[in-house]
Protein backbone atom coordinates (compact mmCIF):
# COMPACT_ATOMS: atom_id res chain seq x y z
CA UNK A 1 0.00 0.00 0.00
CA UNK A 2 1.56 3.20 -1.03
CA UNK A 3 1.96 5.89 1.94
CA UNK A 4 -0.40 8.92 2.31
CA UNK A 5 0.32 11.81 0.42
CA UNK A 6 -1.42 15.02 0.13
CA UNK A 7 -3.51 15.35 -2.91
CA UNK A 8 -1.58 18.16 -5.31
CA UNK A 9 -4.60 18.80 -7.23
CA UNK A 10 -6.40 20.57 -3.34
CA UNK A 11 -5.80 23.87 -2.21
CA UNK A 12 -4.74 24.18 1.87
CA UNK A 13 -8.34 24.87 1.98
CA UNK A 14 -9.67 21.88 0.29
CA UNK A 15 -10.24 23.45 -3.06
CA UNK A 16 -9.57 21.76 -6.82
CA UNK A 17 -6.62 23.85 -7.83
CA UNK A 18 -5.00 23.09 -11.30
CA UNK A 19 -0.95 22.20 -9.92
CA UNK A 20 1.71 24.79 -10.99
CA UNK A 21 4.17 22.50 -12.64
CA UNK A 22 6.19 26.05 -14.14
CA UNK A 23 9.35 24.79 -11.92
CA UNK A 24 9.68 21.30 -13.51
CA UNK A 25 12.59 20.58 -15.97
CA UNK A 26 10.69 19.57 -19.45
CA UNK A 27 11.20 15.75 -19.74
CA UNK A 28 10.40 13.01 -22.16
CA UNK A 29 7.26 11.00 -20.46
CA UNK A 30 5.42 7.94 -21.75
CA UNK A 31 2.07 6.87 -20.45
CA UNK A 32 0.78 3.72 -21.57
CA UNK A 33 -3.00 2.40 -21.02
CA UNK A 34 -5.86 0.18 -21.51
CA UNK A 35 -9.12 -1.27 -22.02
CA UNK A 36 -11.32 -4.19 -23.02
CA UNK A 37 -15.27 -3.85 -24.70
CA UNK A 38 -16.83 -7.16 -24.13
CA UNK A 39 -18.96 -8.41 -27.19
CA UNK A 40 -20.52 -11.22 -28.38
CA UNK A 41 -18.30 -13.48 -31.06
CA UNK A 42 -21.15 -12.63 -33.59
CA UNK A 43 -20.39 -9.00 -33.33
CA UNK A 44 -16.67 -9.33 -33.09
CA UNK A 45 -16.49 -11.21 -36.84
CA UNK A 46 -18.52 -8.29 -37.91
CA UNK A 47 -16.56 -5.56 -36.78
CA UNK A 48 -14.84 -3.63 -39.97
CA UNK A 49 -18.22 -4.09 -41.75
CA UNK A 50 -20.79 -2.52 -39.53
CA UNK A 51 -23.65 -0.20 -40.81
CA UNK A 52 -21.84 2.60 -40.03
CA UNK A 53 -18.65 1.22 -41.04
CA UNK A 54 -15.40 0.00 -39.95
CA UNK A 55 -15.41 0.17 -36.17
CA UNK A 56 -11.47 -0.84 -35.72
CA UNK A 57 -11.04 2.29 -37.69
CA UNK A 58 -13.32 4.69 -36.11
CA UNK A 59 -12.75 3.72 -32.60
CA UNK A 60 -8.58 4.05 -33.33
CA UNK A 61 -9.64 8.03 -34.44
CA UNK A 62 -11.44 8.72 -31.69
CA UNK A 63 -9.10 7.55 -29.32
CA UNK A 64 -6.49 9.71 -31.02
CA UNK A 65 -8.23 12.90 -31.25
CA UNK A 66 -9.53 12.21 -27.06
CA UNK A 67 -5.83 11.87 -26.20
CA UNK A 68 -5.23 15.23 -28.05
CA UNK A 69 -8.52 16.62 -26.39
CA UNK A 70 -8.03 15.69 -22.33
CA UNK A 71 -7.28 18.99 -21.41
CA UNK A 72 -10.96 20.61 -22.68
CA UNK A 73 -12.37 17.21 -20.97
CA UNK A 74 -10.70 16.53 -17.21
CA UNK A 75 -10.85 19.84 -15.76
CA UNK A 76 -7.82 20.32 -13.67
CA UNK A 77 -5.10 18.66 -17.17
CA UNK A 78 -2.58 20.44 -18.18
CA UNK A 79 -2.62 20.83 -22.63
CA UNK A 80 0.22 19.18 -23.50
CA UNK A 81 1.96 19.42 -26.59
CA UNK A 82 1.51 15.39 -27.54
CA UNK A 83 4.65 13.89 -29.63
CA UNK A 84 2.82 10.60 -30.64
CA UNK A 85 -0.91 8.85 -29.75
CA UNK A 86 -1.03 5.33 -30.70
CA UNK A 87 -3.95 3.52 -30.69
CA UNK A 88 -4.36 -0.27 -31.16
CA UNK A 89 -8.18 -1.92 -31.34
CA UNK A 90 -7.32 -5.58 -31.95
CA UNK A 91 -10.03 -8.34 -32.28
CA UNK A 92 -9.44 -10.85 -28.64
CA UNK A 93 -11.66 -13.89 -27.72
CA UNK A 94 -14.21 -12.12 -25.56
CA UNK A 95 -14.30 -8.68 -27.65
CA UNK A 96 -12.00 -6.31 -28.48
CA UNK A 97 -8.54 -5.28 -26.68
CA UNK A 98 -8.00 -1.26 -26.93
CA UNK A 99 -4.34 -0.18 -25.85
CA UNK A 100 -2.83 3.26 -26.20
CA UNK A 101 0.81 4.98 -25.76
CA UNK A 102 1.53 8.41 -25.64
CA UNK A 103 4.37 10.41 -25.81
CA UNK A 104 5.27 13.92 -24.72
CA UNK A 105 8.32 16.13 -23.69
CA UNK A 106 6.78 18.32 -21.16
CA UNK A 107 6.28 19.00 -17.24
CA UNK A 108 3.86 16.76 -16.59
CA UNK A 109 2.74 13.40 -17.66
CA UNK A 110 0.28 12.02 -19.86
CA UNK A 111 -1.53 9.49 -18.34
CA UNK A 112 -4.67 11.05 -18.68
CA UNK A 113 -4.12 11.22 -22.46
CA UNK A 114 -3.80 7.66 -22.59
CA UNK A 115 -6.84 6.94 -20.55
CA UNK A 116 -8.68 9.42 -22.19
CA UNK A 117 -7.85 7.90 -25.63
CA UNK A 118 -8.81 4.12 -24.54
CA UNK A 119 -12.27 5.68 -22.79
CA UNK A 120 -12.66 7.42 -26.18
CA UNK A 121 -12.07 4.66 -27.99
CA UNK A 122 -13.98 1.77 -26.11
CA UNK A 123 -16.64 4.71 -26.46
CA UNK A 124 -16.53 5.43 -29.91
CA UNK A 125 -16.74 1.38 -30.64
CA UNK A 126 -19.48 1.30 -28.41
CA UNK A 127 -21.30 3.81 -30.54
CA UNK A 128 -20.60 1.53 -33.54
CA UNK A 129 -21.55 -1.43 -32.71
CA UNK A 130 -25.13 -0.72 -30.55
CA UNK A 131 -27.14 -0.97 -33.43
CA UNK A 132 -26.35 -4.77 -33.97
CA UNK A 133 -25.64 -5.64 -29.38
CA UNK A 134 -26.54 -3.78 -26.99
CA UNK A 135 -24.91 -6.14 -24.39
CA UNK A 136 -21.54 -4.19 -25.03
CA UNK A 137 -19.75 -3.69 -22.11
CA UNK A 138 -16.79 -1.51 -21.75
CA UNK A 139 -14.35 -3.05 -18.82
CA UNK A 140 -10.87 -2.54 -17.31
CA UNK A 141 -9.54 0.68 -17.51
CA UNK A 142 -6.09 1.34 -16.64
CA UNK A 143 -2.80 2.63 -16.91
CA UNK A 144 -0.15 -0.21 -17.57
CA UNK A 145 2.74 1.95 -17.85
CA UNK A 146 4.30 5.47 -17.39
CA UNK A 147 8.04 6.81 -17.66
CA UNK A 148 9.60 9.97 -16.98
CA UNK A 149 9.32 12.11 -14.49
CA UNK A 150 9.68 12.82 -10.63
CA UNK A 151 8.08 10.20 -9.41
CA UNK A 152 9.94 7.76 -11.92
CA UNK A 153 8.54 4.40 -13.88
CA UNK A 154 5.73 2.87 -12.95
CA UNK A 155 4.76 -0.93 -14.68
CA UNK A 156 1.53 -2.96 -13.64
CA UNK A 157 2.41 -5.48 -12.19
CA UNK A 158 -0.36 -7.72 -13.44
Amino acid sequence: MQSQRAFSHLDPTGNAQMVDVSDKPVTRRVAEASCRVLLHPETVIRLSNLPKGDAFAVARLAGIQGAKRTAELIPLAHPLPLDQIEVDVVAAPQGVEIKSRVVVHGRTGAEMEALVACSMAALALYDMVKAVEREAVITDLRLDAKSGGRHGDYRRGR
